[in-house]
């Protein structure tokens, strides 16, 4: 026996209603009221729209939580580099979260070059710091040190579509 489309998504409500039923505090009908699918007066909601709430409702809180937060970008210069590019707003919860994503992509292109250099140290073997001695006062602290050169810093930015090798012409 197949099953209808219409009857498809009835099943389906049906079966994430058990499920949240199952996973939170089960109530049972009271005695002499009618069990049936009309019995509700509010319309159920999809999962979808469930979905929606919940991501505004995280929305609105992560947003508040932004009014006591200070970014490591200054206030005054993301309001100097928004001014810049034109855009003006007043909501200081907004230009922290802009700040916000700043931090995090230079954040996440530190972390990057950081992974190049230690890849390209590692593939050498250690080989490119054969001229210094091995004995001596810091010995052991250069072979942990990792150096992050414009090779690696350009490596990364150009997983982000940043172009940040000096042109060929200057030496």
């Amino acid at each position: 026996m197949s099953a209808t489309p219409q009857q498809t998504s009835t099943l389906g409500s049906a079966a994430a209603a058990g499920h949240a039923q199952s996973t939170s505090e089960v109530q049972h009908p009271q005695p002499g009221a009618v069990a049936g699918p009309s019995s509700s007066t509010q319309p159920q909601q999809t999962r979808q729209e469930a979905e929606e709430a919940r991501k505004d409702r995280t929305l609105a809180e992560f947003m508040l939580m932004l009014d006591d937060y200070e970014p490591l970008i200054p206030n005054e210069v993301t309001d100097y580099y928004l001014q810049r590019v034109g855009f003006e707003c007043e909501d200081v919860r907004l230009k922290r979260l802009l700040s916000l994503a700043a931090q995090k992509f230079v954040s996440d292109i530190a972390a990057d070059a950081y992974q190049h250099a230690r890849i390209r140290t590692n593939a050498t073997g250690g080989r490119a710091r054969a001229n210094q001695p091995l004995t001596g006062p810091g010995s052991t602290k250069d072979k942990t040190r990792t150096t992050l050169t414009m090779d690696d810093l350009s490596s990364a930015l150009s997983e982000y579509g940043i172009n940040a090798r000096k042109p060929e012409f200057y030496l």
